[in-house]
């Protein structure tokens, strides 16, 4: 058999060949990705490890550093602790002596306030004694008055009623005296018509004998007749006639209740008659008693009606001077309760006050008079005043204000002071911020700098600032110069030090 030979390497195309390159770079180029990746991630880790160990040495740092602030701290703390103390314990002090003193004020200020509401009490309670006792002899008056007319009234009444019982009897007599006569009038008449009546019955009976004579044959005649229409008539009308009866009866007792009750109706009419004329008289007999009683009645009811005039005028008058009493007092009470607040609102913003005093202000409240005894006469002199009691009075009143009037006037200097002090700042401040605006201005190139004054331009040595003629001398009148102050920030005194 014959051997085995090795195969020969057959060459490459042109596209295996490019394969193979791409390949290659691909290779190279993960492997510089790795390392670039290991690079980077050995570089954060160092990066870590540095930023750890740098916040561990500026912790290390800074707690030294605030172990020795600390104790620099607390060295201070201790001094401004002894400072603080002492000076607590002098405020402590001036703080009981203000108490001590505003609790005598307070007091003093009860008594008098007690004093007053006394005496305003004890006036207000001689207004009401006052009042009661007009009120007192007003009714007094009045109940007089009241009596007074009472009686009037009674005895007046007294005479009307026995007046009228006297006219009541008289009235009475001639009552029965008329009754009398009317009798004896009704018995003549009586007796007049009783003779009348015989005569008239003879009369009737003579005639009634001779027509008896002449119409018994007529009669006679007639009763056979009606003998014979009435045997008829009651054999047609039997029925009719039992009921006629009966109907014949009813109209007998009918009619003789009707002649009753006439003989009542002409009874009463008769005495409505006779008593008609009676209250006719009567009326006019009481018209005229009627008439003078209602005259006095009138002239009471007039003296009356002034009375209550009287009393309703006094009524309203003490009404009024009651509201004015009312209004007066609450005007008082509001005007005493505004004081009072007033006061309340003094004292709290003393108290407020109080907080933003000095050392010297809460040891030295009150000053004493800074004038020289010449210069307290020139004032005397310039402003003359006569001492007389009135003034004396008003001045004893107001002695207790010359300690506030101090402290007053000593504040109100004070706030001038401020204010013609915080003048002075205002123009300082004004000249300060010209002088920075012209270093700005110097600093700064435009067009409208360049247009105006310049300190900071200078051309061929030369400024277009004017300059001062001479530096005046100061005055002994004149304001001396604001001081100035060099600031060194802390912050660069610290980077320093440190």
């Amino acid at each position: 058999m014959p051997k085995k030979g090795k195969k020969a390497k057959l060459p490459l195309s042109d596209e295996e060949q490019l394969l193979l390159f791409q390949q290659k770079l691909l290779a190279e180029e993960e492997m510089a990705k790795k390392k670039e990746r290991l690079l980077s991630q050995f570089l954060k880790d160092k990066l870590a490890k540095e930023e750890h160990n740098s916040a561990l040495n500026l912790n290390k740092i800074n707690t030294q550093w605030r172990t020795v602030l600390r104790e620099v701290k607390t060295r201070e703390l201790h001094k401004d602790i002894e400072i603080l103390s002492q000076t607590f314990e002098r405020v402590v002090d001036c703080k009981d002596s203000v108490i001590k003193s505003l609790a005598k004020d307070l007091s003093e200020a009860e008594e008098q306030y007690a004093h007053a509401l006394r005496g305003h009490l004890h006036s207000i309670d001689q207004l009401l004694a006052l009042q009661r006792r007009r009120l007192n002899l007003l009714e007094e008056s009045y109940n007089t008055e009241l009596e007074a007319l009472t009686k009037e009234f009674e005895t007046e009444r007294k005479t009307i009623i026995d007046q009228h019982e006297k006219e009541i009897h008289y009235l009475q007599d001639v009552f029965m005296a008329m009754e009398q006569n009317y009798i004896d009038a009704e018995y003549e008449s009586k007796l007049e018509f009783q003779s009348l009546w015989d005569d008239l019955k003879n009369k009737n009976l003579e005639e009634k004998h001779f027509l008896r004579l002449q119409l018994e044959n007529i009669v006679e005649d007639l009763w056979r007749r009606f003998q014979d229409a009435l045997k008829n008539y009651t054999d047609a009308t039997e029925d009719q006639k039992i009921a006629f009866e009966t109907l014949q009866v009813k109209d007998e007792k009918s009619s003789k209740e009707i002649e009753a009750q006439m003989k009542k109706i002409q009874r009463l009419q008769d005495s409505i008659m006779t008593l008609k004329s009676k209250i006719m008289v009567h009326s006019r007999e009481s018209e005229d008693q009627n008439q003078y009683i209602r005259k006095d009645k009138e002239l009471v009811l007039a003296q009356l009606q002034k009375l209550k005039a009287q009393r309703t005028q006094a009524r309203e008058l003490s009404q009024e001077n009651l509201v004015k009493l009312t209004m007066e007092s609450n005007a008082t009470l509001k005007a005493l309760r505004r004081i009072v607040d007033k006061g309340e609102k003094i004292l709290k913003l003393a108290e407020i006050c109080r907080k933003f005093e000095t050392e010297e202000e809460k040891v030295l409240p009150f000053y004493s008079s800074v004038l020289t005894p010449k210069e307290q006469e020139e004032i005397e002199e310039i402003y003359p005043e006569e001492l007389t009691e009135q003034l004396a009075k008003v001045i004893v009143n107001y002695t207790g204000m010359e300690n506030f009037w101090k402290r007053y006037n000593k504040v109100k200097l004070e706030q001038l002071s401020l204010q013609h002090r915080h003048v002075q700042l205002l123009e300082i401040n004004g000249k300060l911020r010209e002088m920075l605006k012209q270093y700005l201005d110097g600093i700064s190139v435009s067009d409208e700098v360049m247009s105006q004054l310049n300190p900071l331009f200078i051309v061929n040595h030369r400024s277009n600032l004017t300059q001062p003629l001479s530096t005046p001398t100061t005055q002994p009148g004149d304001k001396p110069p604001p001081t100035t102050y060099n600031i060194t920030e802390a912050a660069h005194v610290i980077s320093h030090i440190l």
